[in-house]
């Protein structure tokens, strides 16, 4: 679909069949169309895909979007392709010929909008081609992630300095659903200030939102435009439920509370055991974490998706790019690191805008495991040392040696060797890698390949394959060059699409026809992998300096002091706590949370002694607090509801004697 100068509203309703935007998506689709650099804050479901890619339909060129998902620039690109709009996605796992392929196309003009992973954007290959580009505007999805304060910060997402670099007079449109004002200040310094060091982020301007109207929406920090949409969901109830049995918790909800539901829960092993203890209680439940394979991943996704199964059991690696509207519940049986890893989670519920629950389930436990965490996540630096210096010697490389060249790393087998918890080598890892000496993918994409068994002409004798198997056979003849001499990279989606079948239906008929020895299909699989960005150095040399340790060893820290805090609030409304951590001033008591609930039925408990403390002032005097005192009711309820009273301006206080106010 090719549909360039046209009004953002038309497009809107010809593609998409939506009446009008929403939100602040028409600011920030004006923004863009302006020419100017934009920051976009929304909440989860308010709609940050239709802000950039209605533009990327208005103006000339390709939009670049910057994302950190490959599954969420699948599912975008598919997505978008049904609806016959050019979209392409460059990832970790292709061929260098399709990576080729699409940036040659992008350069040609046959793209409206080209995914990239941040990685992609530092190669020598993509600068070159992206210099012969026409690029209408660039746009980075989770700009949290930009951020050094921000709580899922990547250094790979500062390759985007690369791009403003060669594309100067681009503008850039941020988005995000999770940013705090110091997060949203860092965010515009470090695409506003290329090149630029020393400056301290405390002598930004500070912008909390604290806004009403549509035309006090916008901020301008650094040279960006900023929008804001109050992060507030009325329809959504927060709860925090206390429970020493979790399990019994959660299954006692989910027969309580009807429709679809997320179960979030820490680590892989437990997604399966919960979901086959839901199964067991009749509830349909299906388990999901980042080591199935995407064939696995794309066929439960569906099944949930399409209401087949009623309860999704997940890590965090579930939920980006998921858009059912109808999720009633999101469980959490483990206390996220994090407000923002919460606020997000949570928000995958009741995006139709009907009621909806968030239920986080805790116990006495949970304080200490969550403080537990940062000696996990921050090992001491020796330790570092050590597992940087034995991860050379596993993988036999000396010093001097490996810049640039990657290997695939099994963590459980390099553990058992070295006796090592896979929790402890995971974060230094990670450190290492933020401290630039290695880049660690946990679950890095290979790609599918296939070769055919038998000769072309063979094939005309296959009779009894079957519709679906002849027309997978025929796509792939016409897609792929040399498959009959040597394997060749194929893209599972692309055949589908093809064949007007589900990616999982393509998956079961390539296995099949690999157990008859007409093909050999390599299926696509998670493979962790270390490429050293330096050579080799001595263990000895292995610097982790204050900005990489100390000081984000810190801010771990005090996320889970307000995390902690959440936890221990029983006076507070949940929705404007969440609220205002995020910098927004501007909600009210929600009504709905577990704690607005529990002080409404304190005040109707007390609604009797309002009535008795009426009955006698009603006789216009003035009388001491000693009068108001009856035997029927708890003196320290009646305290509180003389002090409601005084608040809500009923009665005043007039030389230590209560009366009714005139």
């Amino acid at each position: 679909m090719q549909i360039k100068s046209t009004a953002p509203l038309e497009v809107l309703r010809e593609v998409w069949g939506y009446s009008d935007f929403r939100g602040i998506q028409a600011e920030i689709i004006h923004s863009i169309l302006q020419k100017r650099d934009t920051l976009g804050l929304m909440p989860t479901g308010g709609g940050k895909s239709i802000a950039f890619q209605v533009p990327a339909l208005v103006l000339e060129g390709v939009c670049i979007v910057v994302t950190p998902l490959i599954a969420l620039m699948k599912d975008q690109v598919q997505n978008l392709r049904k609806r016959n709009i050019r979209a392409a996605a460059i990832y970790s796992g292709q061929s260098h010929e399709e990576v080729i392929r699409h940036l040659d196309n992008a350069v040609l003009g046959a793209y409206d909008l080209l995914y990239l992973s941040p990685e992609r954007l530092e190669t020598d290959l993509f600068q070159t081609k992206l210099r012969r580009m026409k690029v209408s505007f660039i746009t980075i999805d989770e700009a949290h992630c930009i951020s050094q304060w921000g709580y899922d910060f990547r250094p790979s997402y500062l390759n985007i300095s690369h791009i403003r670099t060669l594309l100067p007079e681009v503008p850039v449109l941020a988005l995000t659903a999770t940013a705090t004002p110091k997060v949203v200040k860092d965010i515009c310094w470090q695409l506003s200030h290329i090149g630029r060091e020393g400056r301290l982020l405390e002598n930004l301007p500070t912008n909390n939102f604290n806004k009403d109207t549509a035309e006090e929406k916008e901020d301008v920090i650094e040279g960006f435009h900023v929008y804001r949409m109050s992060f507030a969901r009325p329809n959504l109830n927060y709860i925090l439920r206390q429970a020493d049995d979790k399990v019994r918790e959660i299954i006692h909800i989910l027969k309580s509370v009807e429709g679809s539901a997320i179960v979030y829960t820490r680590n892989r092993k437990s997604t399966q055991e919960l979901s086959d203890i839901l199964n067991k209680e009749g509830i349909t439940a299906i388990h999901y974490h980042a080591g199935l394979t995407n064939a696995d991943k794309d066929v439960r996704s569906r099944a949930w998706q399409d209401g087949d199964i009623r309860v999704m059991v997940a890590t965090n690696a579930f939920g980006m790019g998921i858009d059912k509207p109808d999720v009633r519940l999101v469980l959490h049986l483990d206390v996220p690191d994090s407000l923002e890893a919460y606020f997000q989670e949570a928000g995958r519920a009741g995006r139709d805008g009907l009621n909806a629950y968030a239920v986080l389930i805790h116990n006495k436990n949970d304080q200490a495991l969550l403080r537990r965490r940062v000696a996990d996540n921050f090992p001491p630096k020796e330790y570092v040392q050590r597992v940087y210096n034995e991860i050379c010697y596993y993988l036999q490389l000396a010093v001097g040696d490996g810049y640039q060249v990657s290997y695939e790393f099994k963590l459980e087998k390099f553990c058992l060797n070295f006796k090592h918890f896979p929790t402890h080598v995971v974060s230094a890892l990670e450190l290492l890698t933020k401290a630039g000496y290695i880049d660690y993918k946990e679950e890095e994409d290979t790609t599918s390949r296939l070769l055919f068994l038998v000769k072309r002409d063979d094939l005309y004798n296959l009779s009894h394959l079957g519709k679906k198997a002849d027309a997978v056979i025929s796509a792939v003849l016409r897609n792929y060059c040399g498959i009959f001499s040597s394997y060749v990279f194929i893209e599972e989606e692309d055949i589908a699409r093809d064949c007007e079948i589900s990616a999982h239906e393509v998956y079961e008929i390539l296995k099949q026809l690999t157990a008859q020895r007409i093909i050999h299909y390599v299926p696509a699989k998670k493979v962790p992998k270390i490429t050293f960005l330096t050579r080799r150095v001595d263990e000895n040399s292995i610097a982790l300096s204050t900005a990489i340790y100390e000081d984000r060893r810190q801010q771990f820290i005090d996320r889970i002091s307000e995390v902690i805090d959440y936890l221990n609030n029983d006076e507070y409304c949940r929705s404007r706590f969440l609220l205002e951590y995020f910098g927004d001033n501007t909600g009210k008591d929600c009504g709905k949370c577990d704690i607005c609930r529990e002080q409404r039925s304190e005040q109707n408990k007390r609604l009797p002694i309002q009535e008795k403390i009426k009955e006698i002032l009603s006789d216009g005097m003035s009388h001491a607090a000693k009068d108001l005192m009856s035997p029927s009711y708890d003196r320290e309820d009646i305290i509180q509801t003389l002090q409601e009273m005084r608040d809500a301006e009923a009665i005043c206080l007039v030389d230590g004697r209560y009366k009714i106010n005139e």
